[in-house]
């Protein structure tokens, strides 16, 4: 074999292992595409799918009348939210806002997508509403259809808050309940993770539907090994604050056989880091930044 030959078949090989990454890499659009679009909302999960998500992370919550509801909380933010009159909520009263108290009618009522958002002010401006876990997948399944896309993966967080069961949201076996039976009904089980802070809903899960993904979301700086312990089972996903990751943790995440997929990666110098460290994937609010990779 000539010597160009070989540098030719060497390069190739490089770049045919650098496409393989890249199409394992799971891109998770942070509640659809949080950066640039209001979040959990059904047009920023569309959003998501046009610039290449591989996975639509979102939020749910249950209403009154046991419907499960995309929201970052089980209640109206004040940074995102107007009353069904369209004045603000005030950051003093949003908990007053529990959406477990509302039925879902009441609920669709208010606007989560005309606010300027002070953290994320170049988000797309328009009139929208906090819609079903059902019709987003829905809504989802329909576009990708219809734009001969990839179908997603879809991560659910249950959306629990300390000492909140039966206050703003039902206990763990209840709601992990109410979300499988529309995964079931919807017949996505294969593409679906059930992801969460609150151990509880992954243990019942686990116990209950050991076949679907897992993902233990971590915000604290914690040894991995004692998480672990505390779960009581090896999960699919480690999904720890970004700041908490560092070549050491995807180590043993992969020896372990978990996968290890950090949020909230915001910059395109970021994510370049992470693939670097060899993580699975990251949550980002911006899924536009991915076109940007070179």
């Amino acid at each position: 074999m000539n010597k160009k030959l070989h540098i030719l078949l060497v390069l190739l090989f490089i770049i045919f292992q650098v496409s393989a990454q890249r199409k394992k890499f799971d891109i998770q659009g942070k509640a659809g595409a949080r950066g640039i679009m209001p979040e959990n909302t059904i047009e920023g999960m569309l959003k998501a799918l046009d610039l290449g998500v591989t996975t639509l992370e979102m939020d749910a919550v249950i209403s009154k009348d046991k419907k499960v509801v995309l929201s970052q909380e089980p209640y109206f933010n004040n940074e995102i939210s107007l009353m069904p009159n369209g004045k603000p909520i005030s950051l003093k009263d949003q908990k007053k806002y529990n959406i477990y108290k509302m039925d879902y009618d009441e609920v669709k009522k208010f606007d989560v997508g005309s606010k300027v958002h002070g953290r994320f002010p170049g988000q797309v401006k328009f009139k929208a509403y906090k819609p079903l876990l059902a019709e987003t997948i829905d809504a989802a399944e329909a576009y990708v259809k219809d734009k001969r896309l990839p179908k997603p993966v879809y991560s659910i967080e249950t959306k629990t808050i300390k000492n909140g069961d039966n206050d703003f949201h039902p206990e763990p076996a209840e709601f992990v309940e109410l979300i499988m039976e529309i995964v079931n009904a919807k017949k996505i089980t294969k593409r679906v993770i059930i992801q969460s802070f609150d151990m509880r809903t992954l243990q019942y899960l686990h116990e209950k539907y050991p076949k679907i993904q897992t993902s233990l979301l971590i915000d604290e700086k914690e040894p991995f090994e004692d998480y672990i312990d505390k779960l009581g089972f090896k999960p699919t996903i480690y999904s720890p604050y970004s700041v908490l990751v560092g070549k050491g943790l995807v180590d043993r995440c992969h020896a372990m056989g978990i996968k290890i997929i950090p949020w909230t990666v915001n910059s395109l110098k970021d994510i370049k880091y992470f693939m670097s460290l060899g993580v699975d994937g990251v949550i980002t609010d911006f899924p536009n930044l991915m076109g940007q990779l070179k």
